[in-house]
């Protein structure tokens, strides 16, 4: 790696990451098959618990680039590659994610309900998506999900994350094309196009992103909605994609690269995790709080469901992971600028919210049974994280430079300090 004032120095993906990344990937691949097997229905809860979380802080990244424009922020510019990489690799894991929602709806098995009764529902999502649910004549006939069914059936839903993943991955294009732009030709006019499809991008963001969450994760228990659903969703997604980015630029920096980011570029991305995981916090405690005080049958099912004695002790290890660790860890100025501790941090909260995407899929679809970590949860979560790292580094290795060269906060970014 050369020194920092060249900023021609590229991001070469070799070595033991690439090999670990590979061998990351194929253990994944041997679980994933391994559990198709045995435990089916679980495995595929697994798969799309790790394909939404891939997802999300794919999309993570491409939120932070887009925040950055439209504040028309300083600080960040120096660091915008690496979350432009998670932007990138965006396409990929919407595809995955795809691709395992519409298996979990095409491929059926044998179901017993509570009332003894046997029928062929789907692996994924077979509350709403089983044959017959809104047809009065049919014996799986449910009232309230045939309320729903204009809503929750498959070509919409289908179609849906279609239209939202696909709308995300083209401005995440287009965000890294302008900056790519932006270092051959120099001027404002890339940077004047990324403020603009940033701005654009942050209201549709807003408004599809709970309906994305809604889809995705809540309809597995159609029976059951929060409004604050989405926005738990959103902060979860937040504080994850963001403790990944600073994972990756602390690791970066440790194996030579990125040598212009300074403890204060980390103290900021470390006031960004304190900050949003005290929002997560908030949401999570409102939703719980709400629903406990309201003490409707119908709504507290939820928290019912995962304060069964096989759950109870992962929804208390939840909170404490999610708010503890930021919280006793991170609260000081001086602890926010030790890297060795804002790397392990940032390493707690990706585990704690991998949990947290445990607790809202897993005593909602597989139930009590389900409860536990076995190679289905080890293995798919290994071969996702191999899968992240090989697209994402993939991805960094592609830029000309680790810099943006003509970013027009280049410099203030470089003597960010507070």
């Amino acid at each position: 790696m050369e020194t920092h004032n060249n900023f021609d120095a590229r991001f070469e993906f070799t070595g033991k990451a690439k090999t670990y990344s590979i061998i990351a990937i194929l253990v994944g691949l041997v679980c994933v098959v391994a559990g198709l097997f045995t435990q089916t229905e679980r495995t595929f809860d697994n798969l799309l618990l790790m394909g939404y979380y891939f997802t999300c802080v794919c999309i993570a990244g491409l939120f932070f680039c887009a925040v950055q424009y439209v504040a028309q922020a300083g600080w960040s510019a120096s660091l915008i590659r690496v979350p432009q990489a998670f932007a990138k690799v965006l396409p990929y894991a919407a595809a995955l994610l795809i691709i395992i929602v519409a298996c979990g709806l095409f491929f059926t098995h044998k179901v017993v309900d509570e009332e003894g009764r046997t029928s062929v529902a789907p692996y994924l999502y077979k509350l709403w998506a089983q044959a017959g649910v809104a047809d009065k004549a049919s014996p799986n006939y449910d009232a309230i999900l045939a309320g729903k069914s204009s809503f929750l059936n498959v070509p919409f839903f289908i179609g849906r994350l279609l239209v939202f993943l696909g709308v995300y991955s083209i401005f995440g294009y287009l965000l890294v094309k302008y900056s790519t732009n932006e270092d051959e030709i120099g001027g404002m006019s890339n940077y004047a196009k990324s403020f603009k499809m940033a701005c654009i991008f942050l209201v549709i963001l807003g408004f599809t992103s709970p309906i994305f969450a809604f889809d995705t994760i809540m309809s597995l228990e159609a029976k059951w909605f929060s409004t604050m659903f989405g926005w738990y969703n959103f902060a979860a997604l937040w504080v994850s994609g963001l403790a990944l980015i600073t994972l990756v630029i602390i690791l970066l920096r440790q194996n030579g690269y990125l040598s212009w980011v300074t403890q204060d570029h980390l103290h900021s991305l470390g006031q960004l995790i304190f900050g949003f995981s005290i929002f997560w916090t908030y949401v999570w405690f409102a939703q719980f709080l709400l629903i406990y005080y309201a003490n409707l049958p119908e709504e507290a099912v939820y928290f019912y469901r995962r304060w069964e004695p096989e759950f109870k002790p992962w929804f208390w290890l939840n909170i404490i992971i999610n708010f503890g660790a930021p919280v006793l860890l991170l609260m000081s100025r001086d602890a926010k600028r030790l890297t060795s501790r804002l790397k392990w941090v940032c390493i707690v909260l990706l585990l704690g919210h991998w949990l947290d995407y445990y607790m809202m899929i897993m005593p909602g679809t597989v139930g009590a049974e389900g409860r536990g970590f076995s190679f289905e949860e080890v293995g798919t979560a290994i071969g996702f994280v191999g899968l992240f790292v090989y697209g994402m580094l993939t991805a960094l290795s592609s830029f000309k430079s680790l810099a943006p060269k003509n970013h027009p906060f280049l410099e203030e970014s470089l003597h960010h300090h507070i």
